[in-house]
């Protein structure tokens, strides 16, 4: 039985004990947190308070009302998809992205409905943008039960496919960016499928997030019908125009895979072999694992990734009193660090090092 699965975080988010934000009258200060407060709840009320502060900020700002407009549809969205995957927040999750066109007789249909079933016979749920093709595919692979869908407002091809459609798992985005956010927050890996502008778009932006430390990293498999040559093509052009014109480095092809459908099974499962998940507390990553590691590991990984380290070492921990709001994992083991915020592919290094306790 795993351990709650909680999504990984890139910033300490350790409610604070006052707000940080004020409408600059304090009768209306404390007529926002008497609010807050007759509304009760379990969300620390002075992040409610500061959001409610915000929006009257706005209120008197020069914000046009179109701008509001799609402010407020921005949140709707946001908080709806908040709610529909509220209790699932314990399943691990993959996102499967790849062509609408793709036909139910190509190999790459019946290999993303081969992954899909796959990854839920492993336990995992699939998210896809809710339409047919390689998304219809992988839901079909998965069965209702296990898939959600994020589908988006377009004036052609995007329907909910037959598997989704109807579900409440399915969310309607009248955006990009907050569907986008969406699949990023909610995704514990990603696969990649042959696509079109819509699939570089999701893969190009999951890696440059992991590469620039905006996002948690986790694994990303590209995946094609057996013998298709698409994403050696890409990873081609990746090596022989990108990595030789120094525009990206070797290590940033730690973030992703080239695998058949087994292999992309087994290696996100081999990414939560003993880690679970990360989160930063001030300047240290705090690393959680299912089984603590030994001092020979430890020794091993000061020497091997010692141009990780800013300062310090990898040190065996305790949940930090920072965790005191995940009581869910406060069992697991850390393993904690402080890295230089550079290169943040070593970092992808040390969780497949960790894996092979």
């Amino acid at each position: 039985m795993m351990h709650g699965f909680m999504r990984t975080i890139t910033a300490d988010s350790t409610p604070r004990s006052k707000p940080t934000n004020t409408i600059g009258d304090p009768s209306i200060d404390e007529r926002v947190r008497q609010l807050v407060a007759d509304m009760g709840g379990e969300k620390p009320p002075e992040l409610i308070e500061e959001f409610i502060i915000t929006a009257l900020k706005m209120a008197r700002d020069q914000t046009t009302v179109a701008d509001l407009k799609m402010l407020n549809r921005a949140v709707k969205e946001m908080r709806w998809a908040s709610r529909v995957f509220a209790p699932y927040r314990t399943e691990r999750k993959i996102s499967v992205f790849g062509s609408a066109r793709t036909k139910e007789h190509e190999g790459e249909f019946i290999a993303a409905e081969e992954f899909g079933r796959k990854m839920r016979e492993r336990g995992w749920m699939v998210i896809t943008g809710g339409g047919d093709g390689i998304m219809g595919a992988a839901h079909r692979g998965a069965g209702r039960e296990r898939s959600f869908g994020l589908n988006i407002k377009l004036p052609f091809e995007q329907s909910a496919n037959d598997t989704i459609d109807g579900d409440k798992k399915l969310v309607n985005f009248n955006y990009f960016f907050t569907r986008k956010l969406n699949f990023v927050k909610e995704s514990h890996a990603i696969a990649l499928f042959p696509g079109g502008f819509g699939t570089m778009d999701e893969g190009f932006e999951a890696l440059t997030l992991m590469q620039t430390g905006k996002a948690r990293i986790f694994p990303l498999v590209l995946v094609d019908r057996p013998g298709g040559t698409y994403w050696t093509t890409v990873l081609d052009f990746l090596h022989n125009h990108l990595l030789r014109l120094g525009l990206i480095s070797a290590d940033d092809f730690n973030f992703l895979k080239l695998c058949t459908v087994d292999e992309a099974v087994e290696h996100v499962l081999q990414f939560y072999k003993n880690f679970h998940s990360y989160r930063w507390v001030g300047p240290r990553i705090v690393m959680r694992l299912h089984r603590a590691l030994s001092d020979a590991k430890l020794a091993a990984m000061n020497s091997e990734f010692s141009d990780v380290l800013a300062s310090g070492t990898f040190t065996n921990s305790a949940a930090l009193p920072e965790e005191r709001g995940e009581p869910e994992i406060a069992e697991l083991p850390r393993l904690v660090f402080q890295p230089h915020k550079r290169n943040f592919a070593r970092i992808r290094s040390i969780i497949d090092c960790v894996n092979l306790e």
